[in-house]
C-alpha cells in the first residue's frame, strides 16, 4: 500500500503516519516528489486497514499495490526515476549511450576503445574486469588491475565508468573504482549480491536473467530497492529461446512494458542480445524506437582478436554510425 500525502503536508504529519504504520508493524520507504510525500508500506503480506490512515492529518490518500514488486512498481513514484552520473542524466531526454569492450584486456586496448567511443558519442564507458564465463579455461579478466585501467579511462575521457561485480564480497573493491555497478544475466537472482549492491548505495545495472521472466527482473530489482538504494537501471539484453540464428532472442516487448510496470531507467543491450556485430546497429534502432532510455554496446578495436565476445563487438566505425542512427530514431520520438 501506498500513503499519498497531501501537498504541502508538514514533517510532523509525515512522521505521525510512518510512526503508525510502524507501531502497526510494518516498515515504510519514503519518496520524495517535487510537491508530495509518498509512503510505502511494506509488510509481509498481512491485510492492512486502509481507513485508519485515510483520515490521517495530511494525508490525501491510500492506494493498494497489487504487484509483488512494491517500490519498483510505478505506483510507487511521482514519475519516472532518474540518475545522475557526472552530468549525464540517465531515464530522461536525451537517451544515455554506454559502450566498450566486453573484457578489459590491457591499458592500451582500454584506452583507446574509451577515447574512441567518447569520440563517436558515448557519455559512459562498459568494460568487465571481472568475467563470468560458461567455461573455466576462458579469460576471467584482470580483475583490480582491469578495474585501476577502467579508473585512469575515466581520468582521461571524463566517461563514467559501469563494470560488473560477481560476488557480494567484491562490492567495496568494485566500488573504490566504479561509477555504476553491473549486475550480470548470471547474477541476477544471486540475491545476497543483490542485498549488498543495495547496501552500497552505489548506481546498480541489473540486467534480466537468460531465462527469467520480466516480473522475476523486477523482483530482483526490489532486493536492491528495499536495501534503500533507489538508483537501479533496468537491462533487457536477450533471453534464451529455441532460435539458433542468433545468440539470444532480443524481448523488444520488454521494454514498453516495463516502462508500463516500472517507474526505473530502462536500458537495452543489443549485443548480447544478438550475439552478431552485423545485426547490432539494427536491434539497437528497434530498442530506441520502442522507448529505451539508453542503450550499452560493445565495441572493440580489433573484435578479431578480442578474448570475449569479439563476434558481437562493433568496430569504432561502425559503433559511430550506430549512434548516428539510433540519435536520428530518437529524434523522430520526441527524445532528442
Amino acid at each position: 500500500m501506498v500513503i499519498v500525502m497531501q501537498a504541502g503536508a508538514s514533517q510532523t504529519e509525515i512522521d505521525a503516519v510512518t510512526a503508525r504504520v510502524k507501531a502497526d508493524g510494518f516498515s515504510t520507504r519514503l519518496v520524495q516528489g517535487t510537491e508530495r510525500t509518498i509512503v510505502c508500506v511494506l509488510g509481509d503480506g498481512r491485510p492492512v486497514d486502509q481507513r485508519k490512515y485515510d483520515v490521517m492529518e495530511g494525508v490525501e490518500k491510500t492506494t493498494r499495490i497489487l504487484k509483488p514488486f512494491k517500490l519498483a512498481s510505478r505506483t510507487m513514484s511521482t514519475g519516472d526515476s532518474t540518475l545522475q552520473l557526472n552530468g549525464t542524466t540517465v531515464g530522461a531526454d536525451p537517451i544515455v549511450i554506454m559502450a566498450g569492450p566486453c573484457s578489459v584486456e590491457s591499458r592500451t586496448q582500454l584506452l583507446e576503445t574509451a577515447h574512441a567511443v567518447k569520440e563517436a558519442g558515448a557519455q559512459i564507458l562498459r568494460g568487465g574486469a571481472f568475467k563470468p564465463r560458461t567455461s573455466p579455461y576462458s579469460f576471467q579478466g584482470l580483475g583490480e588491475e582491469g578495474l585501476q585501467i577502467l579508473a585512469e579511462a575515466r581520468e582521461e575521457t571524463g566517461l563514467p565508468v559501469v563494470t560488473e561485480v560477481m560476488a557480494s564480497e567484491q562490492v567495496p573493491l568494485v566500488v573504490k573504482y566504479a561509477d555504476v555497478l553491473q549486475i550480470g544475466a548470471r547474477n541476477m537472482q544471486n540475491y545476497e549480491l543483490l542485498r549488498a549492491v543495495g547496501r552500497s548505495g552505489h548506481p546498480v545495472l541489473l540486467k534480466r536473467g537468460l531465462m527469467s521472466t520480466i516480473e522475476e527482473l523486477l523482483m530482483s530489482a526490489e532486493y536492491i530497492l528495499a536495501e534503500g538504494n533507489r538508483q537501479v537501471l533496468l537491462c533487457e539484453r536477450g533471453i534464451r529461446t529455441f532460435e539458433k540464428y542468433t545468440r539470444n532472442t532480443t524481448d523488444i516487448n520488454a521494454i514498453p512494458v516495463l516502462k508500463d510496470l516500472t517507474h526505473l531507467p530502462v536500458i537495452m543491450d543489443p549485443s548480447h542480445g544478438v550475439g552478431k556485430w552485423a545485426y547490432v546497429a539494427a536491434v539497437a534502432r528497434a530498442g530506441v524506437a520502442a522507448g529505451a532510455d539508453g542503450l550499452i554496446v560493445e565495441v572493440h578495436t580489433d573484435p578479431g582478436k578480442a578474448l570475449s565476445d569479439g563476434a558481437q563487438s562493433l568496430k569504432p566505425e561502425r559503433f559511430a554510425a550506430l549512434v548516428a542512427q539510433v540519435r536520428d530514431v530518437a529524434a523522430s520520438i520526441g527524445r532528442a
